[in-house]
């Protein structure tokens, strides 16, 4: 459906872990496995309900990055983030997980207790390899009842962190919305002290993934803020070479050699009517000889405005295969352009900027 799924390095390396467990407990170390596969299904639970409820409220994902805690949406257009982030939605995404965890715990504990009227669903440990039934029915309630806790990136804690961003004007980016972050990743440091001190390998390994996933979805929100508040004019390249339609190859090739530029745009007089790649540009000398730019240039392209923010324009990238240049005009005027190329030097050269003004106001 369009969606990309990634796995993260440390779900495998619970899968180790896992094996470990099974191997201290004294049974078969396949059981760890067993146990593993066991938290990957309560994972799939979980995240099938909330892909079907993001379906069903209509918004476009780009990716999923899995975690043993759950996964990390990321959204294919701003309005799908607004949306994920408001009204109805954000409720409906945040109770889909837990709701389905506990369900299935629920319709797990019935069929084991029906089938075995002796069946020890209360026994302890909850959790562990030696018992893999009743595992299977204490991950799912584990997982739903772990979203419930008000600790950022858990259901109950982006719940509360977009309130507290509500109140500031709709940044999550916010002195407030970092704090919740930092007190997430509290909550999920005292689990692993307190799993450590009961010796009990369940707890610090809840809490290293609450940790982990706050890191990289705090990052995720960050860098969105950060990227959707630059304007096109603040990074784009003004000294650049362009190329006329009427330019021979050879021509072309030479301007190639004494610049940087990877792309070039193409203008009859000041308007832009085409884009030209130096490598199509040397690949079409080898095999048809000389000829004209017109007849090689790409008339295939995006015209983004001074005032478009990066992230706009970003998005525009990612979903433009081989889109490497977005040439950026005022009316029909290109006043400058966006490479590929140049975009992290230009964001980093921004960043020095905006921190040497921070520190000079008065300049």
């Amino acid at each position: 459906m369009g969606v990309e799924f990634r796995i993260h390095t440390f779900f495998v390396l619970l899968a180790v872990i896992c094996l470990l467990f099974g191997n201290a407990v004294g049974s078969n170390p396949l059981t760890g496995l067993g146990l593993w596969l066991l938290i990957a299904a309560a994972v799939a639970v979980r995240e099938i309900a909330r892909l079907l409820t993001a379906a069903w409220l209509g918004l476009r994902l780009r990716t999923v990055l899995l975690l043993p805690i759950g996964g990390l949406f990321a959204y294919a257009n701003p309005e799908s983030q607004e949306t994920a982030n408001s009204g109805r939605a954000q409720y409906a995404l945040a109770a889909a997980g837990p709701l389905a965890n506990l369900l299935t715990a629920l319709f797990l504990a019935a069929t084991f207790t029906g089938a075995s009227g002796n069946f020890p669903i209360l026994a302890t440990p909850y959790i562990t390899p030696a018992a893999l039934l009743r595992s299977m029915v204490w991950l799912q309630a584990a997982l739903g009842l772990l979203h419930m806790m008000p600790a950022y990136p858990l259901d109950a804690g982006r719940l509360l962190r977009t309130g507290m961003a509500g109140s500031t004007g709709g940044n999550v980016a916010t002195p407030a919305g970092r704090a919740l972050v930092g007190l997430g990743q509290l909550v999920a440091l005292t689990a692993i002290f307190v799993g450590f001190f009961l010796h009990d390998p369940i707890l610090p390994a809840a809490g290293f993934f609450i940790f982990i996933g706050a890191q990289l979805e705090d990052q995720g929100v960050f860098y969105q803020s950060v990227v959707d508040t630059v304007q096109m004019r603040e990074v784009m390249l003004t000294d650049y070479a362009t190329l006329s339609p009427s330019d021979t190859l050879a021509d072309a090739l030479h301007r190639c050699v004494h610049s940087l530029q990877e792309d070039f745009p193409v203008v009859r007089g000041s308007q832009l009517v085409g884009i030209v790649n130096r490598q199509r540009i040397v690949e079409t000398l080898r095999t048809d000889g000389n000829g004209y730019i017109q007849g090689v240039m790409s008339r295939t392209f995006q015209v983004a405005k001074p005032e478009d923010t990066l992230g706009a324009i970003i998005r525009r990238i990612t979903a433009g295969r081989g889109l490497t240049l977005i040439p950026v005009a005022e009316g029909e005027k290109i006043v400058g352009m966006v490479s590929v190329q140049n975009l992290m030097t230009s964001m980093s050269l921004l960043a020095e900027q905006r921190k040497l003004d921070s520190q000079n106001p008065g300049n």
